[in-house]
């Protein structure tokens, strides 16, 4: 399996590195292999993604946050997580990197990225102002960027190997890849996750715009887990409630800032260009900031 090739593996004990994505590297227990191992220790880094690279430099104390709100986050949600305790064939999480790991069941992943918009936002904006559609999904007329749309629509993507784009894709296609029953499941749990989380974040004057979630398969109970991150920075788009009443619409607590800045300077061809200091500070800080909320 094919990975982000500039990660640094760590030296934990009985724990082997297995595979590294763009922001998070996965290690199993000494002598088991990823595609059996019974847990996986997710560790997140400091590293961060955007339009599908990796960027120089890192944003300080991400990995902690992001795994701080994702676990809170599976705290609050009623739903079956990937979260496990440390079992007889399993180590505990190493000191080293406590604050930043989660220890996981290793399950069957869907080959989906389930993404739920509550708001015309991004790249919907984008293909909206085209075609008056979101990833085929029609939609009412004048819209604006930024406004909510009259109910969360889901839009998944087929996840893409590392370095390639994921591919917006229709619910009748999910169907084809994972089956009418598992498709419908992945639609109806995301929807209604989107819906409580949105809920808990407005009682803490945070709009939830739009987020992704990954799913799998439990290998000894067969249920569909939830898994990865969730309603991270990362994987979310949060905005500031009383911001957006008074019409600011770009203040954001995820990594918009460094979109922003690539956007304005760099044409996405080649190597992006290194993140001013400036930048890892304002995005580190949007990042603390929304864990207080």
């Amino acid at each position: 399996m094919a990975g982000f090739t500039g990660a640094t593996a760590l030296e934990l004990p009985g724990w082997q590195h297995a595979y590294s994505g763009k922001v998070r590297d996965l290690y199993v227990p000494t002598g088991h292999d990823l595609a059996v191992a019974p847990r996986i220790l997710v560790v997140a880094s400091d590293r961060i993604s955007a339009f599908d690279h990796v960027l120089e430099p890192e944003i300080p104390g991400k990995g902690e946050l992001l795994t701080t709100l994702s676990n809170w986050w599976f705290a609050q949600l009623p739903v079956p997580n990937h979260l496990r305790l440390p079992d007889n064939e399993t180590p505990g999480i190493p000191e080293t990197v406590k604050g930043r790991s989660m220890l996981v069941a290793n399950l069957d992943m869907f080959p989906i990225e389930c993404v739920v918009r509550g708001y015309l936002s991004g790249s919907g904006w984008l293909e909206y102002q085209q075609t008056q559609t979101v990833c085929g999904i029609e939609l009412p007329a004048g819209l604006a960027n930024g406004d909510r749309l009259p109910e969360p629509i889901y839009t998944p993507a087929y996840k893409a190997a590392v370095g390639e784009h994921d591919e917006n894709i229709s619910f009748e296609r999910t169907v084809e890849l994972i089956g009418d029953e598992d498709a419908r499941a992945l639609r109806d749990l995301s929807l209604d996750i989107f819906t409580r989380a949105s809920g808990l974040a407005a009682s803490r004057e945070v709009i939830l715009a739009d987020t992704k979630f990954e799913f799998g398969r439990d290998r000894d109970t067969g249920v569909i887990t939830l898994a990865d991150e969730v309603l991270t920075s990362d994987s979310s788009r949060y905005w500031d409630a009383d911001a957006y009443a008074r019409g600011e619409r770009d203040n954001s607590f995820d990594k918009q800032i460094v979109r922003n800045w690539l956007s304005a300077n760099w044409d996405k061809t080649g190597a992006p260009p290194a993140l001013p200091r400036e930048i890892v500070a304002q995005t580190a800080e949007r990042y603390r900031e929304l864990i207080e909320r």
